[in-house]
């Protein structure tokens, strides 16, 4: 059963490498954005609920968050596993990510980190070009990101889940260092 989570920075290839696996592993790659663009289309009772804090420009709370991953992790294409990309993002939603996998029956295998020092993800983010990747808004993203989601490093070594990587690396060099860690329990 394959049931990881990835951390890591901005720019660090969370994305990108958990989409990779996910194929690999043919399990679903979850992230919260998509979770949510994917509940306002179907228009669920908590899709609804977070069209509201987004077409106000709010962001959406963390107890609606924690349902839609909870609804997520319900469905049935999660039966053989899942990667979950995005969250948690603090101790707190690990806390409850650790509570609702209890209830659900289901637990994590282990935590990836991808590792990519500060100047080498600001290179990559301004080299995408978006008109939000601008080097003080990058920096700043950084900045929250070391304050409130860097925690989730310690919390996670400390359950002893946690498997870092050298995602300063060609990209098919991090696929394969993650090939080596995960196993795929692939399953018909």
């Amino acid at each position: 059963m394959t049931r990881l989570i990835f951390l890591g920075p901005p720019g660090a290839g969370k994305g990108t490498q958990a989409k990779v696996l996910s194929e690999n592993c043919n399990v679903p790659h979850i992230s919260t954005g998509d979770i949510l663009r994917a509940a306002v289309k179907a228009k669920t009772e908590l899709g609804q609920k977070a069209e509201g804090y987004m077409s106000a420009g709010k962001l959406v709370p963390d107890d609606l968050i924690l349902d839609l991953v909870r609804e997520r992790l319900g469905q049935e294409d999660t039966a053989n596993g899942w990667l979950l990309d995005g969250f948690p993002r603090t101790v707190e939603q690990a806390e409850f990510l650790n509570k609702l996998l209890d209830e659900i029956g289901q637990s994590c295998e282990f935590v990836i980190n991808l590792e990519v020092p500060d100047d080498v993800l600001v290179s990559r983010m301004l080299e995408r070009g978006r008109a939000d990747d601008k080097e003080e808004v990058i920096r700043t993203r950084l900045d929250v990101y070391r304050k409130e989601t860097e925690p989730l490093i310690a919390f996670y070594r400390g359950r002893q889940q946690l498997k870092s990587v050298d995602g300063n690396q060609l990209m098919d060099a991090v696929s394969e260092a993650l090939q080596k860690i995960v196993t795929c329990d692939i399953s018909d």
